[in-house]
């Protein structure tokens, strides 16, 4: 990557589509070095060359963040190369739901290895590198979902509250160190994860949306504008960065009316039973 020596250095995990490409845009046009890391190469390469063709500084790379030495050798290879490193987005994630029922451990392996040990690995290796330089700031996309339970989608749900403990445990760790960590709660961003998501054990009739299942409404946020508030509250240095507005007043009214909470979720939960098709899966 060429440009300002003086350029801050960042890693964005999941950088070819959705927020994460989002994040990658907006780091750039700030005037970051982004290291555009994902799964599918050839959307990392298009946009890290849509970031140069724009004036801006970024290089692909392809990861799958559940590889542990795949990831440190990324954290390390950034940080050896442009002698620093001051931000990593540990922003890759997927989502298996279904009937908890119909879920073998093997979908509950992949979903934990990418959305929790995917974070874990990044961390592990970034952190001590900050350290070293005395700054730096790790920034953990998690999940509204983890203020919430989220029947029909435990695998994510777990996930999504693991990160927050693991998220603010370390902020406090890292506080002496110079090094900042901050968790990422977003609600509902209009972005590719509900179609890519797997459904097991689920038939949808012709025309019934993914995004019913999980109970999202007609208008959601850009992933443009989630990427702004994203990296406004990375700039504060806030421990939680819980947006939109909607997702900060639901999670208080979750906390002082539980009943009321836990019966919409139930309700949820029953609707998406309307199409199960699956037997459950054996032990």
């Amino acid at each position: 990557m060429s440009g300002s020596p003086g350029a801050k250095v960042a890693i964005v995990t999941g950088g070819g589509s959705g927020i994460g490409e989002a994040l990658c845009r907006e780091l750039a046009r700030r005037g970051t070095r982004v290291v555009v890391a994902d799964i599918d190469g050839d959307n990392a390469g298009r946009v890290a060359a849509a970031i140069a063709a724009g004036g801006g500084q970024a290089e692909a790379r392809t990861i799958d963040v559940a590889s542990e030495p795949d990831v440190t050798r990324l954290v390390q290879d950034t940080a050896s190369a442009h002698g620093r490193l001051d931000y990593l987005f540990n922003n890759a994630g997927i989502a298996i739901g279904g009937d908890a029922r119909d879920l073998t451990l093997d979908h509950w392996r992949r979903v934990l290895d990418v959305d929790l040990y995917g974070v874990l690995h990044g961390t592990r290796a970034a952190y001590p590198i900050m350290a070293g330089q005395g700054s730096g700031h790790i920034v953990n996309t998690s999940s509204a979902a983890a203020f919430f339970a989220a029947p029909g989608n435990a695998p994510y749900c777990t996930a999504k509250h693991a990160l927050v403990g693991l998220s603010l445990s370390l902020r406090l760790e890292g506080a002496d160190l110079g090094v900042k960590v901050s968790c990422v709660c977003p609600g509902f961003v209009r972005t590719n994860i509900y179609h890519n998501a797997q459904a097991v054990g689920m038939t949808l009739p012709a025309g019934v949306p993914r995004e019913q299942l999980a109970g999202t409404p007609a208008k959601m946020m850009a992933p443009s504008r989630a990427a702004q508030v994203i990296l406004d509250g990375v700039a504060r240095n806030k421990a939680l960065i819980v947006f939109p507005a909607s997702m900060r007043w639901a999670r208080r009214a979750a906390h002082f009316l539980p009943a009321l909470s836990d019966r919409i979720l139930v309700r949820q939960m029953r609707q998406s039973r309307e199409y199960r098709t699956a037997a459950p899966v054996a032990p």
